[in-house]
């Protein structure tokens, strides 16, 4: 992530020493990272679908950790782990958006925790929307295909998992001040100070 800091001309020790090459080469680095991961927890999440669907709809749970953890598969009308029932079409329009911010964050994406972020966050919200948008009642209707049970808990599926580990992992690098370019709060702030005086 560092490397990405000196990545920006605006920030505070310069990075003249870099060019515009080394940086374009970086961001592209950085979204190739960020898209190799949603990919991989999308078709994760899809496989395990398929699989869930063909060999456990409508069968006995599957003790996996005694009664704790079980697999059985829940159509889930709502957002993840099983909220807002009754508002599909706001949840797919919400994915939707999702990966519109996300796309367009990548344009200036220069740090290696983030990619790994948004591409979690990425994978996990095209596995659901896919479901939205392609299975049954009907398009942007469609329920999730949910399926690991957590006693106490909830069901869910991998595609949650996904989002729920991006969502930390953003929480996370902004209470540390890390921006998706690269660049630090701190740095930021002395920037935007620096071009007032």
């Amino acid at each position: 992530m560092e490397d990405a800091a000196q990545c920006e001309p605006d920030q505070p020790g310069g990075a003249s020493a870099v060019s515009d090459g080394e940086r374009s080469a970086l961001r592209r680095r950085r979204i190739g990272v960020l898209f190799s991961v949603a990919l991989f927890a999308y078709v994760i999440d899809l496989i395990s679908k398929l699989l869930v669907v063909a060999k456990l709809e409508g069968r006995a749970p599957i003790r996996i950790i005694s009664d704790v953890v079980t697999l059985q598969v829940i159509r889930n009308p709502g957002a993840a782990f099983g909220m807002g029932q009754t508002m599909t079409v706001v949840f797919t329009l919400i994915a939707a958006a999702v990966i519109v911010v996300i796309w367009r964050i990548s344009r200036r994406l220069y740090s290696l925790p983030w990619a790994i972020a948004l591409g979690l966050l990425l994978g996990g919200a095209l596995g659901n929307l896919t479901d939205r948008l392609f299975r049954a009642p009907g398009v942007f209707r469609g329920h999730v295909v949910d399926f690991i049970s957590v006693q106490h808990f909830a069901v869910f599926n991998l595609a949650d998992s996904a989002i729920v580990c991006g969502g930390i992992l953003v929480v996370l690098l902004s209470f540390r001040g890390s921006n998706p370019d690269g660049s630090t709060h701190s740095q930021v702030t002395e920037s935007r100070a620096a071009k007032s005086e």
